[in-house]
């Protein structure tokens, strides 16, 4: 399908459903529901696809669904949309605003989820015309701010016979319109890490009788990033940053117990997989120092999301497809972590940034109480989703000159 009559099948579906979608993005955002618990969320998600004629089929915890739209022998890739809400409370003074106490949907989730509707409802109509080659899965997964709820969605099946996958995310630093790009890695792996550290305590006008736990306490913090910049390559920017620090009880006693928490963030896969054992080792070491006991607790977030080059060039097509020339821009690897990575350790896929700052607008920052989105975004979005859909679906195999021209400037 040509962009220019792509292009004129959106225009038509959005002049018809775009402040549907709108005011449907305004109900989710004002009813936020936090990871696995996005009940309501499920079904009004499911209530839209089923009065298309779709058949979503609800996750077994109640929360999150998949649906599939086309038939036939043709190819089948997957569009992802998260759909949970964050515990931050909101800020804004919008008639939209969260009507949950201490919940609100400072992610964009609510405008991924949108857009994957929107873009469903699309390609339903698409199929129904005989114009889709294949199959496209449609996952509305649950618990991304967990995470887990990819992997909920892969051990139920929603990867299984899918040759590549497709998701976004807001990213308000880019002007709606625009599309951000990247192949290779696009986030990073983000881990947590608890550590505590235990001795016999004491008086501290006696130290020497005793093991000095704060002060060997204080010589963890500062020596296990210390020692991980000199044991790992610096490309990795693999970092350990400490958010919570606590000890003691009086200014005159050494405490018998200590714990400090904090998070593991990596650029590099490998590097990601070898940082559990290699910060143990430094913290064994460090702790027998000082004579103090030290155990180590390291919860696995998710590796980086790596972006495919193949799909990267194909999300670049669609974008020169329904958005128009120049509507790709290059980005940059975050250090954020997204469990869309679980997807791409299965199958290849490649993860966008989709533009939501109106020009000339306020910056907004995710995961702050104030963050907001240009709602023209939605209808954006729903073109390069749809757009995406399509070109992976005809063009798979034999991704166009625009997009390999374009892919090349962004790696």
């Amino acid at each position: 399908m040509q962009g220019r009559e792509l292009r004129g099948e959106l225009d038509a579906f959005l002049a018809e459903n775009e402040q549907d979608l709108v005011a449907f993005r305004r109900d989710l955002h004002m009813h936020p529901e936090l990871a696995f618990a996005e009940y309501r969320t499920t079904q009004k998600i499911a209530e839209r696809l089923t009065a298309a004629g779709l058949n979503p089929c609800v996750l077994p915890r109640g929360t999150g669904l998949i649906c599939e739209v086309g038939s036939g022998d043709g190819p089948t890739i997957a569009l992802r949309a998260d759909i949970d809400a964050l515990a931050l409370p909101d800020e804004k003074d919008v008639s939209y605003r969260s009507t949950v106490q201490g919940v609100c949907h400072a992610c964009g989730h609510d405008v991924h989820t949108t857009i994957l509707l929107g873009t469903s409802l699309f390609l339903a109509r698409q199929a129904a015309e005989g114009l889709l080659p294949g199959r496209v899965r449609l996952l509305f997964q649950p618990a991304e701010e967990l995470p887990g709820g990819a992997l909920e969605v892969m051990a139920h099946g929603g990867i299984s016979g899918v040759e590549r996958i497709f998701g976004l995310h807001c990213d308000p630093r880019v002007d709606v319109g625009q599309v951000g790009l990247k192949a290779g890695p696009i986030t990073s792996a983000c881990d947590k890490i608890a550590i505590r550290v235990s001795g016999p305590g004491g008086h501290t006008a006696r130290p020497h009788l005793t093991a000095d736990l704060v002060f060997a306490l204080a010589k963890i913090l500062t020596e296990l990033p210390a020692g991980l910049s000199r044991r790992v390559d610096p490309r990795s920017s693999l970092s350990l940053v400490w958010g919570r620090v606590e000890a003691g009880s009086a200014a005159n006693a050494i405490p018998d117990d200590g714990i400090a928490e904090g998070t593991v963030r990596c650029l590099d896969e490998s590097a990601w997989h070898a940082a559990p054992d290699l910060i143990k080792a430094l913290l064994e070491s460090v702790a027998g120092a000082y004579g103090v006991e030290a155990t180590m607790d390291y919860s696995r977030g998710v590796p980086p999301v790596v972006n495919d080059e193949d799909s990267v060039q194909m999300l670049a097509e669609a974008a020169e497809r329904a958005l128009g020339p120049g509507t790709v821009v290059p980005t940059q690897q975050s250090l954020g972590g997204e469990d869309f990575a679980w997807y791409l350790e299965s199958i290849p896929g490649a993860f966008a940034r989709l533009g939501t700052r109106s020009p000339g607008g306020l910056d907004y920052d995710i995961h702050q109480g104030t963050f907001d989105v240009d709602e023209s975004a939605i209808g954006s979005g729903v073109r390069f989703m749809a757009a995406t859909a399509l070109t992976a679906l005809w063009d798979g195999h034999r991704p166009g000159q625009v997009a390999e021209q374009t892919v090349v400037e962004l790696i």
